[in-house]
């Protein structure tokens, strides 16, 4: 039987994975979408365009499916704080993932160059909205949102839409779009024909470097301007699910967590190296391990957002003594376990799944095969 800490560490870790898992896989679809009308200046490139994410991107989705899941099953205090507190914005991206599918399905319906034209910018927003909120919210559990509990641990949240498109949220929510734009322009790189994909590594590149200095940027924000939190006095990490148990003190800044342990800067570093590697890679022409750099920034970037705040999950700026831990936030010993079973059978069966479809989709998709088949494919 695993201990109640052990089983925390495992699950936060796995929350992690879900994440990157999303980012990586459903993130390229979000950076393909982005960047639709601008790597394909025709009709048909615009259908090789959609037709390279067409077939996967529904599968991706189990990724965000099965974050959402976790957070739900394994952070009760974590589902319901974020997703009341977030509920505007969670349900700007609900929508633009609603609209995603209609475009897709409705676009090559009618052969008028007005409408197809429509859904094209339609699958834009539907791509840059996601990858911009959910930057935005990143950027928010940093600062700390406003949320308390009360004695009998009853949420109260504080905040506006409004009040979390902050500069610094903002800045976070940038380099959100520019890493899902390299990583979805690494992926047409890959997929598409050309002319579009000499195009799309073009875009990739910039926004490689364009992610390195927006990152950097965050970075010396987080260092200098923005306080960290802290519990004060000996940490139970085996102890009950109530926040309000322990006390919690603002002081100095979360640049300190690499100072008392300065292995968490190999995240931050491979983040960066990865993305310089994309640009090196897509200028080579080495399309199939540029995409696995971008996916490895992507990575970086994400663990380095978890690792600095660490063991804090969604820290509060109203009652810091609220603020949500990977200590007290979880749900009890025995869910964590029968979950943690039900992970180790079905995530290796997602896995393979998604690895197996993958391998059969392999191959770029060309002009040619979109002309030839005009009611197969989007």
């Amino acid at each position: 039987m695993l201990t109640y800490e052990t089983l925390r560490l495992i699950w936060w870790t796995l929350l992690g994975t879900l994440l990157i898992g999303f980012a990586v896989t459903d993130g390229f679809d979000l950076g393909v979408a982005t960047l639709l009308p601008f790597v394909a200046r025709t009709d048909p490139e615009r259908r090789v365009v959609i037709n390279t994410v067409g077939p996967v991107w529904e599968g991706n989705q189990v990724w965000f499916i099965l974050g959402g899941g976790a957070i739900f099953a394994a952070w009760p205090p974590l589902y319901a704080v974020a997703f009341s507190g977030f509920y505007l914005a969670m349900f700007l991206v609900l929508c633009a993932l609603i609209l995603r599918p209609v475009a897709f399905k409705f676009r090559s319906k009618i052969a008028n160059p007005t409408w197809r034209s429509t859904w094209d910018w339609v699958l834009f927003i539907a791509g840059l909205i996601p990858a911009l909120v959910f930057g935005v919210a990143f950027g928010n559990v940093i600062q700390g949102v406003p949320f308390r509990f009360d004695d009998t641990l009853r949420m109260t949240y504080e905040g506006t839409l409004f009040g979390l498109l902050n500069p610094f949220a903002l800045l976070c929510g940038l380099v959100s779009v520019s890493m899902l734009v390299t990583h979805g322009g690494a992926y047409l790189a890959l997929k598409a024909d050309e002319p579009i994909a000499s195009r799309a590594a073009s875009y990739a590149r910039f926004s490689a470097l364009i992610t390195l200095v927006l990152f950097a940027a965050a970075g010396i924000w987080v260092s200098v301007g923005i306080r960290a939190y802290s519990i004060v006095g000996h940490i139970v990490q085996d102890g009950p699910s109530n926040p309000l148990l322990k006390e919690v003190a603002r002081n100095g800044t979360w640049l300190d967590h690499y100072f008392a342990q300065p292995w968490i800067v190999a995240a931050p570093l491979l983040a960066s190296m990865a993305a310089l590697a994309t640009i090196v890679l897509l200028s080579a022409r080495r399309n199939t391990l540029a995409l696995i750099a971008s996916a490895l920034s992507v990575a970086g970037v994400i663990v380095t957002a978890g690792l600095s705040i660490f063991p804090f999950l969604l820290p509060s700026s109203l009652d810091p003594k609220s603020s949500l831990t990977v200590w007290d936030a979880s749900s009890s010993q025995s869910t964590l376990t029968i979950m943690l079973v039900a992970t180790i059978i079905f995530l290796p069966v997602v896995v393979a799944y998604t690895a197996w479809v993958y391998r059969v989709l392999r191959g770029r998709v060309t002009l040619a095969y979109v002309a030839d088949n005009p009611s197969s494919t989007y």
